[in-house]
C-alpha cells in the first residue's frame, strides 16, 4: 500500500509541474521557452547520471569491500550476476527490449524524427547500473547519454514542440548527462555536436550551454570528489617531448583501430552462438571471471585504475591478481599493463555481446591512459629520456576517445576540463587529431555509426549524405504519367498526348510490366506526319529507359544513377512491373525542405 501511494503521490506531482510548464509556455515566448526547457531538461538528465554514478560507486564499493574480495570465487563471479540480473530485467521488465549504445539515438534523429521512446528514461538507468556496478567490464556515459536523449525527446513531445525543438532538446540531454558525468560543460556541449552530428546554428549554442552546465552544476553539488573522475594535474608540459606526443597519437590511432575492430568482431562471435541467453551469460561469466582472475582492474568501469596510473602507483594495479607475486620486475608490470590494454576489449565485448548493457567510452578512456603509461614507461625504462609518466597517461585517453569516436575538440577538453586546466592543451590538440586521422583512415566510421552506416540508416559527416538518407524513394514516386501500349498506333498515341500533362510515356503490357519509354522530344518529327498516324505503331517508337530504380532503393544510389545517365526522370520497378517515375527535381525539392528542417536554430 505504501508502495502505491508513494506512486500515486509522484504521478499528482508530475501532473502538477506538467501544468506549471503548460502555463509558462503559453506565457513566454518561443525562444524563452526553449531557454527554460533546456535547464529543466538538463536538471533530469544530470540528476539520472549522478543516480547511475551513484548506485554504481555504492555497488561497485560494497562488491571490492575487502572480505568479499578475499573471498576469490565470489569476486569473480559478481559480473555474470550483474549480467544475468540485466537480461533478467530485459527479458520480464521490458519485454526483451533494450537499445545499447548510441547508434539508436543516430537513427532517431535520422529516422524517427528524434523521437525515444519513453522507457529509455528508466530502462537505462536500471539495466547498467546493475551490469556496470556488479563488475562489467564497459562504461555508463552511453546509457546515460541515451537517458537524457530520453529526458529530452519525451519533454518536447509532451509539450508538442516541433521536430527541430525536439532535436534541441534531445542535444540538451546528451550535453547534460557528459556534462554532468564527468562535471565537464564544455565537453557535453561538443559532444552532442560532434557525435550526433548536429547542424545547429550559433543561436542554437545557448540552449546546449545552458543544459551541459545545469548538468554539471547538479554533479558538482551532489557527487562526492571520490565518485567524480578527476585528476589534480601537476607536471608541467615539456615542449621538448612534443616528438613523443606524435608517436603516442600514431599509437593510440591504431589501437583505436584495433578496438573497433576487435569489438565488432567479438561481439557478432557472441551473437551468433545458439545458446540460450542465459546459457550465454554463464559461459561469458566463466570467460570474465578468467579475465579478472589474471587482470583485477577489468572488474567494472576500471577509472580506479586509470587514477593509479596517473599517480605512478603502478604495483597497486596488480592487488588481488593471481599474478601479485611477480610485481617486483619492472619489465613485467610493463607487460602486464600492456596485456590488460589489449585485452580490455575483449571484457567489454563479452560484457555487452552476453546481454549487459554499457557503452565503450570508459573502456576507451582505459585503453588510452594504459596506452600513454605504457608508451612513457617503456620510454623511461629504456633511458631514451625522461617522460612524465602522469601526463602521457592523461593525454593518452584523450587520443583513444577521439579515434573510437572520432570526436577530437570532445576528447581535447574533456581531458582538459577533468584535469582542472589547460596546460596540456597542446599535446591534447596533437595526439587527439592524430589519432583521430589515423582512425578515420583505416575507418570511414566511429564504433557506434559503423552497424548503422551499412544500413544506410544513419547520419554521417557528409551533410548531403544525411540528408538524402532522410527520403524515402517510395514516398516521392509520381504516378500521374499516362501508360501507353505498344500495339497502339501513332494516331492513338497522339490523341493521349494532347490531354497529357507529361513529356514522357511508359509503354507496358497488359500485365503492367515495363516495355520501354516514350520520351516526346524524341518523336516531334514523327507526331506532325498525318500519313504515319496509321502505319506506325507505338513499340516502333519506344526506347529503353536508361536506367530504373526500385521503391525502397537508398536515395545515394538513385542520385548516383541520375548523375551517371544525365536523366531528369527515372521509371521505377517493382519486379518487372511499373510503378511510376522518380524525378531529379522532386529529390532536389525535398532535399531543400530537409535541409531547412535539419538545421537547428
Amino acid at each position: 500500500m505504501k508502495i502505491d501511494s508513494t506512486f500515486a503521490s509522484m504521478r499528482a506531482m508530475i501532473k502538477k509541474l506538467n501544468r506549471l510548464i503548460n502555463i509558462a509556455q503559453q506565457q513566454l515566448s518561443k525562444k524563452q521557452f526553449i531557454l527554460l526547457s533546456a535547464i529543466l531538461v538538463g536538471l533530469s538528465a544530470g540528476i539520472a547520471a549522478i543516480t547511475m554514478k551513484s548506485f554504481v560507486h555504492l555497488i561497485f564499493t560494497l562488491a571490492t569491500y575487502k572480505p568479499i574480495v578475499s573471498l576469490r570465487y565470489l569476486y569473480l563471479v559478481l559480473p555474470a550476476c550483474g549480467i544475468f540480473l540485466t537480461v533478467w530485467v530485459i527479458k520480464k521488465l521490458l519485454k526483451g527490449k533494450l537499445e545499447k549504445g548510441l547508434s539508436p539515438i543516430h537513427y532517431a534523429i535520422a529516422k524517427k524524427s528524434s523521437i525515444v521512446p519513453r522507457e529509455q528514461m528508466y530502462a537505462q538507468v536500471i539495466t547498467s547500473t546493475l551490469t556496470v556496478g556488479l563488475g562489467g567490464s564497459a562504461g555508463l556515459e552511453a546509457p546515460i547519454v541515451i537517458t537524457g536523449a530520453a529526458f529530452g525527446s519525451n519533454y518536447a513531445k509532451t509539450f508538442k514542440l516541433d521536430y527541430k525543438d525536439r532535436t534541441l532538446l534531445l542535444a540538451c540531454g546528451v550535453a547534460a548527462g557528459i556534462g554532468a558525468a564527468f562535471n565537464a560543460p564544455i565537453a557535453g556541449v561538443l559532444f552532442a555536436l560532434e557525435v550526433l552530428l548536429l547542424d545547429i546554428s550559433i543561436s542554437a549554442f545557448t540552449p546546449l550551454i545552458i543544459a551541459a552546465a545545469t548538468g554539471a552544476l547538479v554533479s558538482k553539488i551532489f557527487l562526492k570528489q571520490d565518485i567524480l573522475f578527476n585528476f589534480l594535474q601537476s607536471s608541467p608540459f615539456n615542449y621538448y617531448n612534443v616528438p613523443f606526443y606524435v608517436l603516442l597519437g600514431l599509437l593510440t590511432g591504431l589501437l583505436s583501430v584495433y578496438h573497433q575492430r576487435m569489438f565488432l568482431k567479438l561481439e557478432h562471435w557472441l551473437s551468433s552462438l545458439k545458446l540460450g541467453a542465459y546459457k550465454k551469460v554463464f559461459l561469458s561469466g566463466a570467460m570474465l571471471a578468467a579475465l579478472i582472475l589474471f587482470f583485477p582492474s577489468l572488474f567494472g568501469e576500471g577509472y580506479a585504475s586509470i587514477k593509479i596510473l596517473a599517480s605512478s602507483n603502478s604495483n597497486q594495479i596488480f592487488e588481488n591478481s593471481i599474478l601479485h607475486d611477480f610485481t617486483s620486475n619492472s619489465w613485467f608490470i610493463l607487460l602486464f599493463i600492456t596485456i590488460t590494454m589489449l585485452v580490455k576489449v575483449f571484457a567489454t565485448a563479452i560484457t555487452l555481446g552476453s546481454g549487459g548493457n554499457g557503452g565503450n567510452f570508459a573502456p576507451s578512456l582505459f585503453v588510452g591512459a594504459y596506452a600513454g603509461f605504457v608508451f612513457s614507461r617503456f620510454i623511461n625504462l629504456t633511458h631514451l629520456t625522461t617522460l612524465s609518466e602522469s601526463n602521457f597517461t592523461l593525454v593518452g585517453m584523450a587520443g583513444i576517445l577521439s579515434g573510437l569516436y572520432h570526436a577530437p575538440l570532445t576528447a581535447l577538453f574533456l581531458i582538459a576540463e577533468i584535469t582542472g586546466g589547460y596546460n596540456l592543451l597542446i599535446p591534447l590538440m596533437i595526439v587527439s587529431s592524430i589519432s583521430y586521422a589515423i582512425s578515420k583512415h583505416f575507418e570511414k566510421f566511429s564504433l557506434d555509426a559503423k552497424k548503422l552506416a551499412s544500413t544506410g540508416s544513419i547520419f554521417t559527416n557528409d551533410k548531403d549524405k544525411n540528408i538524402l538518407t532522410t527520403i524515402s524513394t517510395s514516398r516521392i514516386v509520381e504516378t500521374d504519367f499516362v501508360k501507353i501500349f505498344p500495339m497502339q498506333t501513332l494516331g492513338e498515341f497522339v490523341k493521349i498526348i494532347s490531354s497529357s500533362k507529361r513529356n514522357i510515356f511508359p509503354v507496358v503490357n497488359e500485365q503492367d510490366k515495363l516495355l520501354g519509354i516514350i520520351v516526346l522530344d524524341n518523336v516531334k518529327e514523327v507526331i506532325f506526319k498525318n500519313e504515319l498516324y496509321e502505319k506506325v505503331l507505338v513499340k516502333e517508337l519506344m526506347s529503353m529507359p536508361p536506367e530504373v530504380v526500385a521503391p525502397y532503393e537508398p536515395m545515394e544510389n538513385v542520385m548516383k544513377k541520375f548523375d551517371e545517365t544525365g536523366a531528369w526522370n527515372l521509371p521505377v520497378i517493382d519486379e518487372g512491373v511499373y510503378v511510376g517515375f522518380i524525378s531529379k527535381s522532386s529529390i532536389f525539392s525535398n532535399y531543400r525542405n530537409k535541409l531547412m528542417d535539419y538545421s537547428i536554430d
